[in-house]
């Protein structure tokens, strides 16, 4: 019943990719299919990874289209009611669809589950775990103002994700996007409040995650919520001022701020 959706490009670490899907493969509840998009052409060392995967069903892309526009191509291919992402340089936790699969099925209203992640850059070595609220209630008021959702942790039924159009080209904030429009049309969402991935960050984690560039698409974003009418003006305003805060702030600040943000999340 369950179909696992991964995007890949030429950039991609080999080692990290080999080991995201040995992780997929050895799940105590394995999936049914692995969905593999190949975002444009990629090494002959990525694709030896590959093919040390038969099963998996590969989905080529002649150019890179960008994060967005190749998860909604793989998602069109994969063919079972629930469907978990996972990124191509990260480690699941050997439960982790199980939970998911047993969750969705005790919990019919919930459109998508996902959970927390355990940060490393060095792997066995822990740097932070990053917790996130549980509830869908407060999801809906957390989603306003942050990502309500671990990305790489979600499991999602397709036809839900379907019904709001699924993913859209929104660089950076892909993922954001397409929660806020399933938050604005009344789909439910929650959280298990154990960790279901060990997520890989780099160095410069925090000079990723900041810029002009950045603020500019979370002002985008802030802009579709109001319009699909998930915040009201004031919400607008004050989501607008925190991305700016965040995102425009010294990279140094900023990695204390995620910090405080990890510590401070409860279900």
């Amino acid at each position: 019943m369950i179909s696992v959706l991964m995007s890949v490009y030429d950039r991609e670490n080999p080692e990290y990719l080999d080991k995201a899907l040995a992780s997929i493969y050895n799940q105590t509840l394995p999936p049914k299919e692995v969905v593999l998009v190949e975002d444009g052409p990629i090494s002959s060392n990525l694709v030896s990874i590959i093919k040390k995967y038969p099963s998996i069903k590969r989905v080529n892309i002649p150019v890179n289209l960008q994060l967005g526009r190749a998860l909604q191509t793989g998602l069109k291919e994969c063919k079972y009611k629930y469907i978990a992402r996972m990124d191509s340089d990260d480690i699941a936790a050997p439960n982790r669809l199980e939970l998911q699969y047993e969750y969705l099925r005790s919990h019919p209203k919930i459109s998508v589950v996902g959970g927390d992640i355990a940060e490393f850059l060095e792997e066995g070595k822990i740097k932070r775990v990053k917790h996130m609220p549980l509830t869908h209630e407060k999801l809906l008021r957390y989603g306003k103002f942050r990502n309500p959702l671990n990305h790489m942790t979600v499991m999602f039924k397709k036809d839900d994700i379907a019904a709001v159009g699924g993913y859209e080209h929104f660089p950076l904030l892909e993922d954001y996007h397409l929660w806020s429009r399933l938050l604005a049309r009344g789909y439910k969402l929650a959280n298990i409040p154990q960790v279901l991935v060990w997520a890989r960050i780099g160095e410069n984690f925090a000079d990723k995650r900041g810029g002009f560039n950045y603020f500019k698409q979370y002002s985008k974003l802030r802009y579709v919520q109001l319009k699909l009418g998930y915040t009201n003006i004031l919400e607008y305003a004050i989501g607008v001022i925190l991305s700016f805060l965040m995102t425009m702030q010294p990279s140094r600040m900023r990695n204390v701020v995620y910090k405080l943000l990890r510590k401070n999340i409860k279900g």
